[in-house]
Formats: structure tokens, C-alpha cells, sequence
């Protein structure tokens, strides 16, 4: 399924005198993918019936045959995680491929999703969900501060702007009174940032407006504040809803592992095997979200499967639902 990374095993075999071809490795990889797709399709019907998700998305190069070249796919990831404001529901992502960026995979991945909030950048494409008409209404989308505060932390460091090292600051004092209600009621949350974050928003506003008129229309810094002002909304949703986040953090932290991946393996053969590379990426990272080891897991679970475990008992076999004496892989 993906070659550099069937190839690098292959030679660890080979180190230790096992001959095995990138071929049975990759059919290996391919039939295990099968047994565990019921997994992750459970996955996906848990996170269908959360109220907030987080979704972002990375490139996954694959591999494009005949040209002797890759192109650009897509790994589009949706997570829940309820952590940040006290909630019991285990903290789930699952990744789908696409072969681009274009907002109608968001929709089509979200298709049959009962949530209302989805947490997410500023890219445009999302911005096609509040448009959709559902039962219970159209996604409303919840914009990142730490997008906007890479922007302005980027033109500190290479132009030294006062004005973005001011914007940092007060962004700062947002995350400042999130850490002192991280893992609260939403209640207690929503308390603290009407009392304490509000007042911030309600000056950072016309701050950055000021701002916006001193400086040039063409500049780095104006484009950045045009940014978060065009966002504002979004941005500002956190104030009235303590189930929300500043941030996208859970999702792009769940993503990370995977460019890390992407530089080791290069490539994915082929769309399938892109696909079976975004499904074993979900069981691992749901492992590791749940401080579960995944090798462990994937272990007993396939032996499960193929064991017969019954599909009408499927919600035993979930990453959360595991629990193992090994220490789990940090």
C-alpha cells in the first residue's frame, strides 16, 4: 500500500535475515485493513452523533501511474474531543482520503453528521456547510486563535512589528484565561470568558481596526489583521457556548503523527492504498488520543476478528473500549 514504508521493512526483515517482498507485505497490510474496516466505520457512526467536531486537512502524496510522479491527495481529519470542558465521551478522529482540497469532500465526509459546530481554519472551503440545509440547521463554523496568532508570531520574528508583538500579547491573555478553566463544566468555562475574555474581544476589535487604518493597505500586517477581522464571528463564538474551543489544537495535534509519516514513507501507491493508510491512521491515533498502545490493540483486535467476534458486538472492540497491562506507546 505504501511502498517506502513496505520497502523500509522489508530491509529490517532482511537485517534480520527474513526475506519478504514489498508485495506480501503490502497484501498483509491490505487484509488487515479489510478485517478492520467495521472498526473504523464504527468510529465514524460515534463521531456522527457528536455536536462539536474539529476537521482539518494535510496532503497525502500518491503515487500517479504512468507519470512516474506523485500528486497531491488529501487526508482530511475529524476528531471529537469533549477533555477541555469535562466531558466523559472518548476522544475519537478518523481520517478520509480525497484526492483534493475542493470543500465538497468536507460535505461529503460530514454527510449523515447530526452535529451543529464544527471547529475549524479559516480556509474557504468550509465555508460551503453553512449553506447546507439540515434538520437541525446548517453547520456553524468556529475559527481558530492560533491560526491567527501564527500570523502574527511569523511577522515578529521577521520584521519585528510592534503592532504584531501587541497582537500576540493579547491574544496570550485569551489562552491565559483558558488555562484556568481547561477541564471545567462548560458552565464554569462560559462564566470565566464572560467575565474575563469578553472585555479582551470587545477591545481587540476596534484595536485592530485602529490599527488597519494607520498602516499600509498592501502590507503583511494589514492582511493579517483583515484576516481576523473577516473571521471575527468565528473567532468569537467561544464567548457564548463553554463546549467550544479558542482552537483547532486536538485536531492538528491528532494530525501531526501523520506529516511526521509522510515524510518517512513518501508516498502511497496507489488511492487505495492511501485510503488504507488513512484508515489504520485513525484506529492508532484514536489509540493514542485514549492512552491506549496500539500495537497492543491492533493485536488482539484483529485476532478478535478473525476469531469471530460478533458485529452486533463491535462497540467491545473500540480503541477506548481496550485496556491492556503494557504501557501504552507515548
Amino acid at each position: 500500500a505504501v511502498l517506502a514504508m513496505t520497502q523500509e521493512i522489508a530491509a529490517i526483515y532482511a537485517r534480520q535475515g527474513i526475506q519478504l517482498d514489498r508485495a506480501t507485505l503490502g497484501n498483509w497490510t491490505g487484509r488487515a485493513c479489510f478485517h478492520l474496516k467495521p472498526i473504523a466505520d464504527h468510529m465514524c457512526a460515534h463521531l456522527s452523533a457528536a455536536d462539536r467536531l474539529f476537521m482539518d486537512e494535510t496532503t497525502a502524496p500518491v503515487l500517479d501511474p504512468g507519470r512516474g510522479q506523485t500528486k497531491k491527495g488529501f487526508f482530511w481529519a475529524i476528531a471529537a474531543d469533549d477533555r477541555g470542558y469535562g466531558g466523559t465521551g472518548p476522544p475519537v478522529v478518523l481520517f478520509r482520503y480525497a484526492p483534493g482540497r475542493s470543500g465538497e469532500y468536507a460535505e461529503r465526509f460530514l454527510e449523515g453528521f447530526r452535529g451543529r459546530f464544527l471547529q475549524c481554519d479559516g480556509y474557504d472551503g468550509y465555508n460551503r456547510l453553512t449553506r447546507l440545509e439540515r434538520p437541525q440547521g446548517s453547520w456553524v463554523l468556529v475559527h481558530c486563535w492560533s491560526h491567527l496568532r501564527r500570523r502574527f508570531v511569523k511577522l515578529v520574528r521577521n520584521t519585528k512589528s510592534p503592532i504584531a508583538e501587541a497582537a500576540v500579547r493579547q491574544i496570550a491573555t485569551l489562552y491565559a484565561v483558558e488555562a484556568t478553566v481547561r477541564g471545567t463544566s462548560p458552565q464554569v468555562r462560559l462564566a470565566a470568558r464572560q467575565k474575563h475574555s469578553a472585555p479582551i474581544i470587545d477591545a481587540l476589535k476596534p484595536w485592530f481596526e485602529k490599527q488597519l487604518s494607520m498602516i499600509s493597505s498592501g502590507s503583511r500586517l494589514a492582511e493579517d489583521i483583515r484576516y481576523g477581522l473577516a473571521h471575527w464571528v468565528g473567532l468569537t463564538r467561544f464567548l457564548d457556548d463553554g463546549r467550544l474551543e479558542l482552537d483547532t489544537n486536538p485536531v492538528e495535534n491528532a494530525i501531526r503523527p501523520i506529516c511526521l509519516t509522510r515524510k518517512n514513507v513518501l508516498f502511497a501507491g496507489h488511492e487505495i492504498g492511501a485510503e488504507n493508510w488513512a484508515q489504520l491512521s485513525s484506529i492508532v491515533a484514536t489509540c493514542r488520543l485514549n492512552d491506549i498502545n496500539p500495537v497492543a490493540y491492533l493485536a488482539e483486535t484483529l485476532t478478535a476478528i478473525i476469531n469471530g467476534h460478533p458485529q452486533s458486538k463491535i462497540d467491545d472492540l473500540m480503541p477506548w473500549r481496550f485496556r491492556k497491562t503494557s504501557s501504552p506507546i507515548p
